[in-house]
């Protein structure tokens, strides 16, 4: 699970990467195989993330990182 603080607008939300068979983006549960996904694999703390989607490129800060 990760808290992202998006850095336009300081927004933070969190998401838990799992599967892609257990994905639903309305319960914060985002695939691993995502483009936001793919880009948190190996980041920690601090890191930022810059994703490009359909909808245009969006830049985050990682602010927390959990294992359940």
């Amino acid at each position: 699970t990760v808290m992202l603080a998006d850095l336009d607008n300081d927004e933070e939300a969190n998401y838990r990467i799992v599967g892609s068979h257990e994905a639903d983006i309305a319960k914060g549960r985002i695939s691993v195989t995502s483009h936001l996904g793919r880009a948190l694999i190996g980041k920690t703390l601090g890191d930022t993330v810059e994703v490009t989607t359909p909808r245009g490129s969006k830049a985050y800060e990682v602010v927390k990182v959990s294992y359940k």
